[in-house]
């Protein structure tokens, strides 16, 4: 089978950093599907990986933890999907990526395609959809419900990947007031777009920016980009025993500093479910059924932001310079072999 994998870490500029391949295809486990994949979307996960993550004795490394597809087979203990079924998953970063045209995953993380989606807008969704899902509603502990409880949540790095399912979750299923951070104009109108009630410049310094625009406080802050830069004034901005969630990797963090606030520290790490094979794992195959619901009902949509074409080594490159760059708006996507 066709697939884009990487041998030795290298700078995204060289070309030997992916590079088409062939390998052979997967069986799948019990409990595993076998899926076609029809389309992915990239990640900062798979930029980090491909840095830092040297292949083991010369083998080639799979990266993409997002795919779309349909299944072709499945494993002996199956009994949530059949064959034909169109699915959408993140996957296990235990395991090989999705960038191929054959992918094995778990069944307990997978869930059937939103009806209404193609598939590179499904692609776009599953691991910020549950990144988003399980830091509002697990980590921070948000109430479903548009009662108007006098919470507030900053997102910093509303026009992200994450953020732009998060300010829809947000905005949507809870009673918080949003307000989100952007630092170019076509990016602030696109989380204005998404529903945050209000858009602030993380340029700036953030408690100094939510000031002036009439926000003394926030009780919850999730913080998705720079949090090692950001601490000193998202704990300034923080109301006394309020809650500060993150998904990034700051290189140091003084947790000291929320001290005087009471602030709790929560942490988000979507892989950790399919990591430890934790007895709750099916949560993420239910969590992706109820995106798949509210996305078909209107309530959410899609956060594709670009096509990047066929599923191929150039264009993945492509794909992770503008991520890398820390210039990408939604969620990039790329489509068939």
């Amino acid at each position: 089978m066709k697939a884009i994998a990487y041998y030795q870490s290298l700078p995204i500029e060289d070309a030997a950093a992916l590079q088409d391949i062939e390998l052979p295809a997967p069986q799948p486990g019990p409990r595993d599907l076998l899926v076609e994949v029809r389309a992915i979307s990239v990640n900062p996960v798979d930029t980090k990986v491909r840095r830092n993550v040297q292949p083991e004795n010369g083998t080639a490394k799979v990266l993409g933890w997002d795919v779309a597809g349909v299944v072709k087979a499945v494993g002996s203990e199956v009994s949530l999907f059949q064959p034909g079924d169109k699915v959408y998953y993140a996957g296990s970063i235990a395991r090989a990526g999705g960038n191929s045209e054959l992918h094995v995953v778990d069944e307990r993380i997978v869930g059937h395609m939103p009806k209404t989606l193609g598939f590179a807008e499904a692609a776009a969704l599953p691991l910020t959809a549950i990144t988003a899902w399980e830091l509002l509603f697990e980590r921070l502990q948000i109430a479903e419900g548009k009662e108007d409880l006098g919470q507030s949540l900053l997102i910093v790095g509303a026009a992200g990947g994450v953020g732009s399912i998060l300010t829809q979750l947000a905005s949507q299923l809870s009673g918080l007031r949003v307000i989100g951070t952007a630092s170019r104009p076509e990016t602030q109108e696109w989380a204005r777009e998404l529903g945050a009630d209000l858009v602030v410049d993380h340029r700036q310094p953030l408690a100094e920016a939510l000031r002036s625009a009439g926000v003394q406080q926030v009780t919850h802050v999730a913080s998705l980009t720079q949090t090692d830069q950001h601490l000193d004034q998202l704990v300034e901005a923080l109301a006394p025993q309020g809650k500060l969630a993150l998904i990034d990797d700051p290189q140091q963090l003084d947790v000291a500093k929320l001290k005087r606030k009471s602030l709790s520290l929560h942490w988000e790490f979507m892989y950790t479910r399919s990591l430890f094979e934790t007895p709750d794992m099916l949560e993420q195959h239910k969590l992706l059924e109820r995106v798949a619901e509210l996305i078909d009902a209107g309530t959410l949509k899609t956060t594709l932001g670009e096509h990047f074409g066929t599923i191929n080594a150039e264009n993945l490159r492509r794909a992770h310079q503008l991520l890398e760059s820390g210039a990408a708006k939604g969620k990039i996507v790329l489509e068939g072999f």
